[in-house]
């Protein structure tokens, strides 16, 4: 949420302020590049402005899709011009994506959870070859020799050669290469990582092998490069706006005093919550409680604008767990899939009903949001919602200010915006930087004044913090581990497809799924190699059953060439709609995935195996 006022911050100060809550940590969307960010760089203000793509030479997008994901609006516009520039673009994705169909000279299809793999070869060919920019290496980073021994199979006898890798990822060995060569002499390059591989069993080692050839080729901190660090990764200038000081949660006295977990890694840049419970593990937490080793046996459960279940991996797992809570209370728009399960549902109201102020720590813009019309029927803004409970549970000094009296003061404490009443007037203002931003350049241009924000003070491709973790898991350095449910998997003889969740144009994640005509525009369906449809009689548009052991649904088929063989994919955020059998006629790809993160935190939401058949 990029309110300022109505924000989860509104409920944290809530909850707080009444004896605190159980939180859960991590996100459904880039946790193994944070962790990774963290480990490597010490912060996550890992990226560059968009324009800074116009100085690239090579532009390689690793499961980056930003055509259909819209990753800051202006992306495939300087991805264009980029290419009129002259710029070659790879893609390297199980997907033919609309990115790669308009942007890319060549396609890499590649098994999903694998991606690290294919990175580390790409690192044995440039060692290989002796193609490292070796003084970038000396000057600005620390563990290389640890990691060239590793690729090299100095530490297990195992060289990570192409050949090794393309047995694993199913790239030809010959592509690696050829992609490593090129990476390592065409200057400058920028390794625009996506989040999607991030989001697998061991997501944080595809981050950090990204990283890691990024410092390898000298590509961090120099225009037209890139630092390999999440492709949704805010650019430092524009992503911390300059404001007065708001609303403030106040500590957790449930958690504040809880240690620190294993896999924390502290940094300036970003808020580390002290939550024990991880947003995939969630409804385990509820199931097994104390038993299960958790922190309470919980019996209420506080939602904003979730759609739990239906955004969590898990459903019918998820399901079970709202029917073992004694309250749930749900905040909502809209009579969501998830909706249904609440005890109350509080509505709350549009942007439109509001005055608020929103941020955009992508692309620079501060927007004020005018109240058009009043909150329709019995929907309030978040924080009317928190002063009336406040007001209800007998909590004094919950808020003493008016909307306009806060977003006043905020306004008052920036230096990008001169006067609160023009900036209400014209409902927005852009943050405008002399030049395209990159991140580290500081950095590299005066290292001894400008130190990484990392223990050593440079990029730590060995890391002494994840080193002290002592966990296999989570290697010092970027590693290939293979994920469970791959192909490899026993489970592979039962269910032998690999799903993806992808993102759809007529969605927001499960927003806009409940437009019947954006439903007819765009039908939700599972995307199947033609190869894999015809050894199952599947045609285009037949009722399919897509399941495993963990749940079922009945969707159309779409018979398709730009999608690997052994991968389906079924787009995220369609609303769950069991019939009476307890089978998923809506087409919700969390009936199937499984409630797992990764050491690091990622959200495992593209580690599945499925199985599909004519229904």
């Amino acid at each position: 949420d990029t309110s300022v006022l109505n924000s989860a911050t509104c409920h944290y100060r809530l909850l707080n302020m009444f004896g605190g809550c159980s939180e859960v940590w991590g996100t459904f969307s880039f946790d193994g590049g944070l962790f990774a960010e963290l480990a490597t760089y010490g912060t996550v203000d890992t990226g560059n402005t968009r324009d800074d793509l116009l100085n690239s030479r090579l532009i390689i997008m690793w499961g980056w899709d930003p055509a259909n994901t819209i990753q800051q609006t202006n992306t495939t516009w300087y991805l264009a011009q980029a290419r009129e520039a002259g710029a070659r673009v790879v893609s390297i994705d199980p997907r033919y994506t609309d990115t790669t169909a308009t942007f890319a000279d060549e396609w890499i299809p590649i098994i999903p959870g694998t991606d690290a793999a294919m990175l580390v070869a790409m690192a044995h060919v440039i060692i290989s070859a002796n193609l490292q920019d070796q003084r970038f290496l000396d000057a600005y980073t620390v563990g290389f020799e640890r990691f060239k021994d590793y690729v090299l199979g100095k530490e297990d006898g195992v060289a990570r050669t192409p050949a090794w890798a393309e047995a694993i990822t199913g790239v030809p060995a010959a592509s690696i290469e050829r992609l490593a060569r090129d990476y390592a002499t065409t200057k400058p390059a920028a390794l625009m990582a996506g989040i999607a591989p991030g989001r697998t069993a061991y997501g944080e080692q595809y981050h950090r092998a990204a990283m890691t050839l990024a410092a390898m080729t000298g590509n961090v901190g120099v225009h037209g490069g890139s630092s390999g660090g999440r492709s949704w990764a805010v650019a430092g200038p524009i992503a911390y706006y300059s404001l007065g000081r708001g609303m403030r949660a106040g500590r957790n006295p449930v958690e504040h005093t809880a240690p620190p977990r294993k896999n924390l890694i502290p940094s300036f840049g970003v808020a580390m919550r002290r939550g024990r419970v991880n947003v995939a593990k969630m409804s385990d937490a509820i199931l097994r409680g104390k038993a299960g080793g958790y922190p309470a046996d919980y019996k209420l459960l506080y939602l904003v604008d979730t759609n739990y279940p239906n955004q969590y991996l898990n459903v019918n797992k998820a399901v079970q767990a709202l029917r073992k809570l004694e309250f749930v209370v749900m905040f909502e728009q809209f009579m969501t899939a998830g909706a249904r399960f609440a005890d109350v549902l509080l509505p709350t109201c549009t942007s439109l009903e509001k005055n608020d102020m929103a941020l955009d720590g992508a692309t620079g813009f501060y927007g004020y949001m005018n109240k058009a019309v009043e909150p329709v029927g019995e929907s309030r803004c978040h924080l009317d919602i928190c002063m009336a409970l406040a007001e209800k549970l007998g909590i004094p000094d919950y808020n003493d200010k008016t909307d306009d009296e806060w977003l006043r003061e905020i306004v008052a404490g920036s230096n990008d915006i001169a006067d609160y009443d023009t900036f209400k007037r014209d409902g927005i203002h852009k943050i405008r930087l002399p030049e395209p931003y990159v991140a580290f350049k500081k950095e590299v241009e005066d290292p001894q004044s400008n130190p990484f924000p990392t223990p050593s003070g440079k990029i730590e491709i060995f890391s002494q913090r994840l080193a002290e973790m002592n966990d296999p898991t989570i290697p010092p350095i970027p590693k290939y581990i293979e994920t469970w449910e791959s192909r490899n998997d026993p489970l592979a003889q039962k269910y032998p497809l690999q799903l993806v969740t992808t993102h759809f144009k007529r969605r927001a994640h499960s927003q806009y799924d409940n437009l019947p005509w954006l439903r007819e525009l765009q039908p939700q369906a599972v995307s199947i190699s033609t190869a894999d449809a015809q050894s199952r009689d599947i045609k285009d548009g037949d009722m399919v059953r897509v399941f495993n052991d963990r749940g079922e649904m009945i969707i159309p088929a779409r018979v398709t060439e730009r999608l690997m063989p052994g991968v389906v994919d079924i787009p995220q955020g369609a609303w769950y709609d069991p019939d009476e059998r307890g089978v998923d006629r809506g087409g919700c790809c969390n009936i199937l995935t499984r409630d797992e993160h990764s050491p690091g935190g990622a959200y495992c939401s593209n580690t599945t195996l499925v199985q599909v058949e004519k229904a």
